[in-house]
């Protein structure tokens, strides 16, 4: 049969359908387009791909409130400690009548990776508007998903661990693997969590190490057995690697740099998933070790009961958190390496012992502590417990940080430098055509006060003798050791290398020597600053991961966060 075409102005309606269609399914999701209820849902970090995913497909799906609004989600995710941290700051400027109850910047709904870090956004908002119950109590906060906290590590170490009745207190007198159970592998141990101030992981490992060290559940603890059992904890953070911001990166880092970085990890099950999801060549297989007790990791749905959630915005939130709950979300979850909420949806291809996980695994859940008791622990962590740290900040002021650059430098090292605990050690370096002597920075009111002379005197000009200054830098950790600290060189640049008398592979030779195979192991973290075209970031990633680090771009307005973010991992 022969097909006769069709009319041209057939052909014409028929485009025009299609683009009056497709302008009608973008106008949802089109930022631009779209009119109607926007919801902001702040997530924790292991929330933040499935709120993404999830939010794409509601979108697409044109909701609407009853009276026929459109509405549309949007994601951002960060820390569980920072959601907490901004939250309470914008109530407190909301009551202090510096920010509107219309702003943008307040979240609809609400979401941190467990019940710890929950409990304590409700005692921080109590305590900031007595009576006012803006955050609803953890039973009514519909549950999106869950991840218990596990042990990873691979399978010789994690077999030892599996057969230790309480491996938390087995770390506190353990020096290698061998002396936690005698058929591991003599590996010394090094261990990573992240840092319980701003990662929900991080704090529930915490609260998990004092219940362990001490006998007692989380709910039990009291502000004095914080104080009683700290040194046991403190000798568990004195096998510290590396703390961190985010739990998935910390596990994406242990399978990078392997078990003389770290040989053992508390994550997320999901965070060991995700490490055996997509295998490198010849990459060991990792699993997660269950402990008798541990966190669930709770990730809850929180639509807060404040003067910034109007009537309408409630509704819409709740529409949304019926379509997080709704098995075609849910199959997300479980897509990503997390358990459902609901009951009733399986869990999915990837909980099988191929991804380290156990489906059927078996713990008694812990409760959170006493918000007092929480607030103990991580003021004990800061001030006793933590690992202490030394770094050797190396700051570029070669000619190309004139204009704006190096103020905006200058103020993010006068924060670094304010914000440093009372065991961190720092030595400033600034480079360009000549290498300074090292300032030594405490945390201090003295130590202090040397940093910021530093950082008010430095001036823009000359070259960029950046390989001679990474070399000097390690050079003066290998003659100035701390060896009950971590140990790292943090490298700020805007250019190329020009001018030094060794080249890349000759500093990369000489790293090798100091990394994490060596005693030395120090570590290197870079940063480049400014736009792409005017520094090698290459070269800058080489030094980072060859020395276990990782190499980080920044500019006037972003340098802030990247340094909070990096001061973080010591």
């Amino acid at each position: 049969m022969h097909l006769q075409p069709r009319p041209l102005i057939t052909r014409l309606t028929a485009v025009l359908s299609l683009l009056l269609l497709s302008a009608c399914n973008g106008s949802n999701t089109n930022p631009n387009n779209f009119s109607g209820l926007t919801i902001k849902f702040l997530a924790g970090s292991a929330l933040g791909d499935f709120c993404n995913q999830a939010a794409e497909n509601f979108n697409q799906q044109q909701p609407q409130l009853d009276n026929g609004t459109a509405i549309r989600l949007t994601c951002e995710s960060m820390g569980s400690g920072d959601i907490v941290t901004s939250l309470v700051s914008q109530a407190e400027q909301l009551k202090n009548g510096t920010l509107e109850a219309e702003s943008a910047e307040l979240p609809t709904l609400i979401s941190v990776d467990g019940e710890i870090y929950q409990s304590q956004l409700i005692y921080r908002m109590n305590q900031l508007f007595p009576g006012q119950n803006y955050i609803p109590e953890i039973p009514d906060s519909p549950l999106l998903a869950n991840s218990p906290m596990v042990f990873m590590a691979q399978e010789d170490v994690a077999t030892g661990l599996k057969n230790t009745a309480n491996p938390f207190k087995a770390l506190v007198t353990a020096e290698t693997h061998q002396d936690i159970d005698p058929a591991s592998p003599p590996l010394a141990v090094h261990y990573v969590h992240t840092a319980p101030t701003r990662s929900n992981s991080g704090l529930q490992t915490l609260v998990a190490q004092y219940a362990a060290v001490s006998g007692k559940r989380p709910e039990d603890l009291t502000a004095e057995d914080v104080k009683n059992y700290e040194s046991q904890v403190q000798q568990i953070q004195s096998k510290i690697t590396r703390y961190g911001v985010s739990t998935d990166s910390l596990a994406e880092a242990m399978v990078q740099n392997g078990p003389f970085w770290a040989s053992v990890g508390s994550v997320y099950e999901s965070s060991v998933i995700a490490a055996n999801a997509n295998p490198q060549p010849n990459q060991p297989r990792y699993q997660a070790v269950y402990p008798n007790a541990t966190f669930t990791s709770n990730m809850r749905a929180i639509i807060p009961n404040a003067p910034w959630v109007s009537e309408e915005e409630k509704a819409a939130a709740e529409k949304v958190v019926t379509y997080l709950q709704s098995p075609e979300a849910q199959q997300i979850a479980t897509e990503l390496g997390l358990r459902p909420g609901t009951p009733g949806v399986a869990l999915g291809p990837k909980f099988i012992p191929e991804f380290g996980v156990d489906p059927q695994a078996k713990y008694d859940s812990y409760r959170p502590p006493q918000p007092e008791v929480v607030e103990a622990m991580l003021t004990s962590w800061q001030e006793v417990a933590k690992k202490p740290s030394q770094v050797v900040v190396v700051v570029d002021t070669s000619g190309s940080m004139q204009g704006n650059k190096l103020p905006a430098v200058q103020n993010t090292l006068q924060n670094y430098i304010n914000s440093l605990g009372s065991k961190d050690k720092i030595a400033l370096i600034d480079f360009n055509d000549e290498i300074s002597q090292p300032v030594l920075v405490e945390g201090t009111d003295a130590g202090r006060n040397r940093g910021l002379e530093f950082i008010s005197g430095l001036q823009a000009y000359g070259g960029t003798k950046l390989y001679d200054a990474a070399l000097y830098a390690r050079n003066w950790l290998q003659d100035n050791p701390r060896p009950d600290a971590i140990n790292a060189v943090l490298i700020l640049t805007d250019g190329e290398d020009s001018g030094s008398q060794i080249n890349l592979n000759q500093l990369e030779q000489e790293l090798q020597q100091s990394g994490f195979n060596s005693d030395q192991r120090i570590a290197f973290f870079t940063i480049g600053y400014g736009k792409e075209g005017d520094f090698d970031p290459e070269a800058l990633k080489a030094i980072a991961d060859l020395n276990a680090g990782y190499y980080r771009k920044g500019d006037p307005e972003t340098i802030a966060t990247v340094m909070d973010d990096l001061q973080v991992e010591f």
